[in-house]
């Protein structure tokens, strides 16, 4: 399993998402992004860690960086390692007393202990060949209109489903173009299940 070293891009909203953000993660050694889907409170525990805002009293996840220290428990690194029907896994790599575990955990959780612990954050080579997004560079003519997907197009005939495919791609790279992640994640998704079924 080879492992790439990601770190946080940011978070952005919509106000379609019902209080759902994009944590987006880029690659350091490449050009792609792995915009995951996490819920509020999480967005929030990550942001304020990120700007160094301090609460007047700790969150879950401070109180587990508390209680960490106190017994000497460390956290080496965050792998996001599986991804199965749209639904991210992480581990978190932790050591104390020279022996080493791997706990299960969602990439939210991992990611807001990550930032609290200065742990590195990896992701496996194979989930973002799989969901990763590559901005690719815009062409001179481009047929998709911004923002929109393919399948709210209903004026393009679509006669394959490569063509499809090519289509969403274009929607994509706009999206990622106007950082638009949670349609990019979207259309990500939508694209991953028409290339499994071929």
């Amino acid at each position: 399993m080879r492992k790439l070293q990601v770190d946080i891009l940011g978070l952005s909203t919509s106000p379609h998402t019902n209080g759902a953000y994009a944590l987006i993660l880029y690659e350091l050694q490449g050009k792609r992004k792995l915009p995951i889907i996490i819920g509020g409170f999480e967005a929030q525990a990550i942001a304020l860690k990120l700007e160094n805002i301090k609460p007047p009293r700790p969150f879950t996840h401070d109180l587990f960086k508390n209680i960490a220290d106190a017994i000497d428990l460390h956290i080496n690194e965050i792998i996001i390692d599986e991804l199965h029907h749209e639904t991210f896994y992480a581990k978190v790599v932790c050591e104390m007393n020279g022996e080493v575990h791997e706990i299960d955990a969602r990439p939210s959780d991992a990611i807001a202990l990550a930032v609290r612990f200065n742990a590195p954050l990896f992701v496996t080579e194979e989930i973002m060949n799989e969901a990763g997004i590559k901005e690719e560079p815009k062409e001179e003519h481009v047929d998709a209109v911004v923002g929109e997907s393919a399948k709210d197009a209903p004026q393009r005939v679509i006669s394959s489903p490569d063509t499809l495919i090519q289509e969403l791609q274009r929607s994509l790279n706009d999206a990622i173009t106007n950082e638009n992640y949670e349609e990019a994640a979207k259309l990500r998704d939508e694209i991953s299940r028409l290339k499994s079924r071929g």
